[in-house]
C-alpha cells in the first residue's frame, strides 16, 4: 500500500493504491488505486484493467455493454451515464490492447460523489457477464473548520475527511488573508468578528467554508393583516453564522425566555401576548441581538369598570360625575344612557350632572364600544331629596335674629348717654321722704318746659294721657343739667294707666329721644 499525489490540469487527487484481482486469469478487474481522496469541486479520473477469454466454445467473445455504478436497483446496476445525480459531469474512456482499460473521469466534485465506484462488461457469450469488485472508494476531500468554546477563548481545528489516508498540512485565512500559522488548530478570542478558514498546503485556491458569529440578524413578523385574539401568529428570526446560531426569544421588560427555537409560534394569542419581542442569535463565536418586533392583538371592550362621585347617598342639587373606564384595543369609545331611554345622555369617559334632581336618580350604564365589539356596565344613583321645610325654617330663624340684630344697632346707636350725679363737696344725700313726697315727677332745667302736675285721684278714670314739650329732662337727683343746645324739641305721648285711688300715681315709662 503507498500513498501518492498527481496533479493534473483542472483538478487535484490524493490517492492510495492498491491492487485488487479476479482470482481466475480468464476473467478480471484490477483497480489502481483503489482509494482516492480528491478535493470539492476538482476532476477526478478513476481507473480499471480488465480481462476475459477470448474465445469461449470455439466462438469469439466481444464485450457489447461497459458502464460504471454506483446505485443498483432491482439488482440491476445503474449507469452513471442515466444517472441524473452526474449529468453532464462524467465521461468514459476505453483502450482495448491485450489488456483493456476503462477510465471514469468525474468533474466538478460535490460531497455526495463521496462513493464506491465500480466497472462492469457484457459480452455476447451467455453469462458472460463480469463486475468487478471491491471497487474503487472515492472521497471528496470537505475541508471543514471544527469550534471548540471555552469561557474566554475559541479553538478552531482544520478537518478534512481524507485525514485518515495521510495528515496534510493546513494553512489559516482570515478575511481573505492569509495567517503565520499553518498547524491544524489555532486559538482565537471570542467575538472577535473574524471570518476564519482553512486549506491544505499549497491548494490555497480550495478552502474550507468560513466560521463566523452570528451577521445579518433578522427578526420579523410573519402574519399579516390586524392581529385578533385566537389566532396563530408566527414570530421568525434568521441570521447568517457559522456554526448554525441558535436562537432565543424574549419580551421587552421581561428577560425570560419565552422560546428557544427560530420560530416563536404563538398558536392561540391572546390580549396579554401584546407587546414587542426580540431576538438573540448565538454561535461559539459570538453573538447578536435583533431590533424590536411589535405585537398589536386587537380585542372587543372588557367590561367596563364604572364608578359615581360622591359615593353612597346623594344630596339633590349635588354636583355628580360618573366614571367609566375598559380595557380594548383600539381604544373603546364611550356613551352613557339611562335605563329605560334609548337617546344617550353623554359621551366620553366622564358623565358629570351639575345639579342632580330628585328625578334623575335611577340605574346608569356605560358602552363601551370599538372595531372588535361593544360592552356595558350599570351603575346606580341614589339621589335624596332636599329637606324644604328645614330650609324655610332655617330661613326664618335666620331672618329674625339679623331683624333683631339691626334693632339692637340702632338702640344701641341712639340710646342717650347718662350721667350719674356726681356727688359735691359738702353736700349730703337726697332724703328719700323727700322723694316719696314730691309733688312732680319731673323737675325742668329751664322755665319754659311744660311741668307734669299732680296725679289725677278721681275713681273712675282709668287712663289719661300726658302731653308734654322736652327741652332737656333729667330725673331730680340723677343727672345733671346739660346743655339746651344738645337737644332738639321732640313731640311725645305716653299712655299712662291709673287706678281710682287717693295716691299718686308716676308714668311708667317715659322715653327720652335724641336725635
Amino acid at each position: 500500500m503507498s500513498f501518492s499525489a498527481a496533479a493534473a490540469t483542472g483538478f487535484v487527487v490524493l490517492f492510495l493504491s492498491v491492487t485488487v484481482g479476479k482470482d481466475e486469469p480468464a476473467w478480471s478487474v484490477k483497480y489502481d488505486p483503489s482509494q482516492i481522496c480528491a478535493f470539492r469541486g476538482s476532476t477526478v479520473t478513476i481507473k480499471c484493467s480488465y480481462k476475459y477469454p477470448s474465445i469461449i466454445d470455439g466462438r469469439t467473445t466481444e464485450v457489447k455493454n461497459k458502464i460504471w455504478f454506483t446505485k443498483v436497483n432491482n439488482r440491476v446496476p445503474v449507469d452513471l451515464m442515466k444517472d441524473s445525480d452526474y449529468k453532464d459531469r462524467i465521461t468514459y474512456n476505453f483502450t482495448e490492447s491485450s489488456s483493456s482499460s476503462s477510465f471514469l473521469t468525474i468533474k466538478d466534485l460535490k460531497q455526495r460523489d463521496s462513493a464506491k465506484y465500480k466497472f462492469r462488461f457484457i459480452t455476447n457469450r451467455p453469462g458472460g457477464e463480469f463486475t468487478g469488485s471491491p471497487g474503487v472508494t472515492l472521497t471528496v476531500l470537505d475541508l471543514r473548520v471544527q469550534v471548540r468554546r471555552s469561557e474566554t477563548q475559541t479553538e478552531l481545528k482544520c478537518e478534512s475527511s481524507c485525514d485518515q489516508i495521510k495528515p496534510p498540512s493546513y494553512v489559516w485565512f482570515n478575511k481573505e488573508e492569509k495567517m503565520e500559522k499553518q498547524t491544524s488548530s489555532i486559538v482565537v478570542s471570542v467575538r472577535d468578528g473574524g471570518r476564519y478558514s482553512c486549506s491544505v498546503k499549497g491548494h490555497d485556491d480550495l478552502r474550507s467554508p468560513s466560521v463566523y458569529a452570528p451577521e445579518s440578524l433578522s427578526a420579523k413578523l410573519m402574519s399579516s393583516g390586524q392581529i385578533t385574539e385566537g389566532r396563530s401568529v408566527t414570530l421568525s428570526c434568521s441570521s447568517d453564522a457559522n456554526p448554525a446560531a441558535e436562537y432565543t426569544w424574549r419580551k421587552k421588560n421581561n428577560q425570560s425566555v419565552v422560546s428557544k427555537d427560530q420560530q416563536f409560534i404563538l398558536s392561540s394569542i391572546l390580549s396579554s401576548d401584546s407587546g414587542q419581542y426580540y431576538c438573540t442569535a448565538q454561535n461559539q463565536l459570538g453573538e447578536k441581538t435583533s431590533g424590536l418586533v411589535s405585537v398589536k392583538v386587537t380585542y372587543a371592550p372588557r367590561p367596563p369598570s364604572v364608578s359615581v362621585t360622591p359615593s353612597g347617598e346623594i344630596m339633590e342639587g349635588s354636583l355628580v360625575t360618573l366614571s367609566c373606564s375598559s380595557d380594548a384595543n383600539p381604544a373603546a369609545n364611550y356613551s352613557w344612557y339611562k335605563e329605560g331611554e334609548e337617546a344617550p345622555k353623554a359621551s366620553g369617559q366622564n358623565f358629570t350632572i351639575t345639579n342632580i334632581l330628585f328625578k334623575q336618580r335611577g340605574n346608569y350604564y356605560c358602552e363601551a364600544q370599538n372595531s372588535r365589539g361593544r360592552c356595558n356596565s350599570t351603575v346606580t344613583v341614589n339621589v335624596v331629596a332636599a329637606p324644604r321645610n328645614r330650609v324655610a325654617a332655617a330661613a326664618a330663624v335666620s331672618a329674625v335674629l339679623i331683624l333683631i340684630l339691626i334693632c339692637l344697632l340702632v338702640w344701641l346707636i341712639r340710646k342717650p348717654k347718662v350721667w350719674k350725679q356726681q356727688s359735691r363737696p359738702g353736700a349730703g344725700p337726697v332724703p328719700s321722704e323727700q322723694q316719696r313726697n314730691r309733688k312732680s315727677l319731673f323737675t325742668a332745667t329751664r322755665s319754659n318746659l311744660v311741668q307734669l302736675g299732680p296725679r289725677d285721684t278721681r275713681r273712675g278714670r282709668k287712663k289719661r294721657r300726658w302731653s308734654m314739650s322736652l327741652l332737656t329732662v333729667a330725673e331730680p337727683g340723677l343727672m345733671q343739667e346739660p346743655s339746651l343746645n344738645s337737644r332738639t324739641v321732640w313731640r311725645i305721648q305716653l299712655p299712662c294707666t291709673a287706678k281710682s285711688t287717693n295716691q299718686e300715681r308716676t308714668a311708667e315709662k317715659l322715653l327720652l329721644v335724641s336725635k
